[in-house]
């Protein structure tokens, strides 16, 4: 989504210049600040923005189906080649702010009004040995988002550091860590000044994911389109140790689990941060060894209610899959779910003998509350 907002952003920004984009009559009526569907696909081939009309049909249709254009009348919900007014929601005030977008138009503000002004927040630092372009130091940052009147509180900037990392604007620079006040280093991860290609709409989201690539930190049900961030390596030896009130990355249901994806292009738009973090078991075991009796492994029931972003949890193997990352401030967390748990059942199917991309879509596909099964090792 984020990057479909900054597309159809920069894309109203140059209608407006080119005046395709005015107060246009109709039927003795004046409809403010909108545009012709054939004269857009005309302008879009001329612009070399598309190869053909079909193409441009398909870019618009996309930015209409994300809500950024919508048809004057709403009477279309099918971007058409004709003579048909259509209006950015930007422009007559119906775009709809639900949190992420809110999070995302905040990120892009903060963003210009660190490159519009002289500062020294922006420089090159080291951590850990490691030298890294245009870095925040946290700290830094929180004082200059209160110095700036963009928050009241320094508790409050945090939280917004949390958010903007979580809806993939900025990360940590070796994608180790949540934002927390302090000495970490941050980028932004997205350089909203890049000039998108309107191509690149009917590109996103519709790749194919590698095999190798992780889900980023917690489950989530289909229907957004949330910038993915992942921000934890997950050592075999340690469980996952971060701040209690960590929220949750954004995630699509197509996304693997065998190494943590980040989606959102870089300041530099190089590929897709790819981290993918040794697995937190210290061996694999077969089914047959988890049920046989008297054994080591205890069965354990969680009943799990997902919040508005997710279940808190990664899923990761296969027969048996078991819980990679738990996300300390969610759902899973307060349930009493661990890592290193072996998926026995979820939602009274047996999964034993499943991988973990049907254990998740199973999941995914389910009611919000959701009922695990596990099995874990014993301490005797």
């Amino acid at each position: 989504m984020a990057e479909v907002l900054v597309t159809g952003e920069q894309l109203r920004l140059r209608l407006h210049e080119a005046k395709v984009i005015k107060d246009r009559r109709h039927h003795l009526r004046t409809y403010p600040n909108c545009f012709v569907a054939k004269e857009i696909v005309d302008w879009l081939i001329e612009h070399k923005e598309a190869s053909d009309r079909d193409t441009s049909i398909k870019i618009m249709q996309k930015l209409l189906d994300q809500s950024i254009i919508h048809h004057v009348c709403d009477e279309h919900k099918e971007f058409k080649d004709m003579k048909l007014f259509y209006r950015f929601r930007k422009d007559d005030g119906t775009f709809p702010l639900d949190s992420e977008a809110k999070v995302f138009m905040r990120g892009q503000r903060i963003y210009e009004k660190l490159m519009n002004t002289e500062n020294t927040l922006l420089q090159t630092r080291e951590e850990e040995g490691v030298t890294y372009e245009r870095t925040l130091v946290a700290s830094e940052f929180i004082d200059w988002l209160l110095q700036e009147g963009e928050m009241p509180t320094r508790e409050e900037a945090e939280r917004l550091g949390r958010r903007l990392l979580e809806h993939g604007i900025i990360q940590h620079v070796s994608n180790k860590h949540h934002f927390v006040d302090g000495g970490l280093l941050y980028q932004f991860r997205m350089n909203f000044r890049r000039r998108r290609r309107l191509m690149e709409l009917l590109n996103e989201r519709f790749r194919s994911i590698p095999e190798n690539h992780d889900s980023p930190f917690c489950l989530r049900k289909q229907g957004s389109e949330a910038g993915n961030t992942s921000f934890l390596s997950v050592s075999p030896t340690k469980e996952i140790k971060v701040v209690s009130a960590v929220r949750r990355s954004s995630m699509s249901s197509s996304c693997g689990s065998s190494g943590y994806y980040s989606s959102s292009p870089t300041l530099s738009s190089s590929p897709p941060v790819l981290c993918n973090p040794k697995s937190v078991l210290k061996r694999q075991v077969s089914p047959e060894e988890l049920q046989t009796s008297g054994g080591p492994y205890i069965k354990k029931t969680f009943t799990i209610v997902g919040d508005a972003v997710g279940w808190g949890f990664v899923v990761r193997g296969s027969k048996p899959c078991h819980i990679q990352a738990v996300d300390p401030g969610g759902p899973a967390a307060a349930a009493g779910m661990k890592v290193c748990q072996f998926v026995v059942a979820v939602n009274g199917m047996n999964v034993l003998n499943l991988d973990y991309r049907t254990v998740s879509s199973l999941i995914l596909t389910g009611p919000r509350t959701v009922v695990m099964e596990v099995m874990e090792e014993a301490d005797y």
